[in-house]
């Protein structure tokens, strides 16, 4: 009797696990999507204005956000991979054991894809290609010419992913 309690259980446990890594393979897609378009379009370097505050460029991070340790003697690479496959192994377990919390489970989700998406990358290229650029001059003060530093896709998605385990963090702290 056990056995099917726990098979039914386990059963629906990962029904309810199947939207946040369906969530997580679109922004993997999302992400592998618009790097292949920039990739043919776009030498190292070269950009186009868009808008008088956001370009399309080319850039290769081979660092972490904002290009952390992306001078180190190649190394990081590998880091960042093991550090990408270790974070998504636990996001995973996260999503399969809080599943039925929609906001945590949307924003582990984000996360997961995000972190693949980046992962592929580093696997794939060597590094991350990064490819939107926004500029305002509000931003001179705290960024050389005041360009934010170029991100992707999964940048985005990751970002939304942190945002959102704040917000769940604080809505949880509110109702208790």
């Amino acid at each position: 009797m056990r056995s099917k309690s726990r098979s039914s259980l386990s059963r629906s446990s990962s029904a309810s696990l199947t939207p946040w890594l369906v969530l997580a393979l679109l922004v993997i897609a999302a992400d592998q999507a618009t790097k292949w378009l920039i990739i043919p379009r776009f030498q190292l370097g070269d950009g186009q204005v868009i808008t008088s505050f956001f370009n399309l460029v080319r850039v290769h991070n081979t660092g972490a956000a904002f290009s952390f340790l992306a001078q180190a003697a190649g190394w990081q690479r590998w880091f960042f991979i093991g550090l990408g496959a270790a974070a998504s192994v636990m996001f995973i377990w996260m999503l399969k054991k809080h599943a039925e919390q929609r906001l945590f489970s949307f924003s582990v989700a984000m996360l997961l894809g995000g972190a693949i998406g980046n992962v592929i990358d580093r696997a794939w290229h060597g590094y991350v290609v990064d490819f939107l650029q926004f500029h305002w001059d509000w931003l001179a003060p705290l960024f050389p010419g005041g360009y934010f530093p170029s991100f992707n896709v999964a940048d985005c998605a990751i970002t939304a992913g942190a945002i959102g385990l704040i917000l769940d963090e604080l809505l949880r702290v509110r109702r208790s």
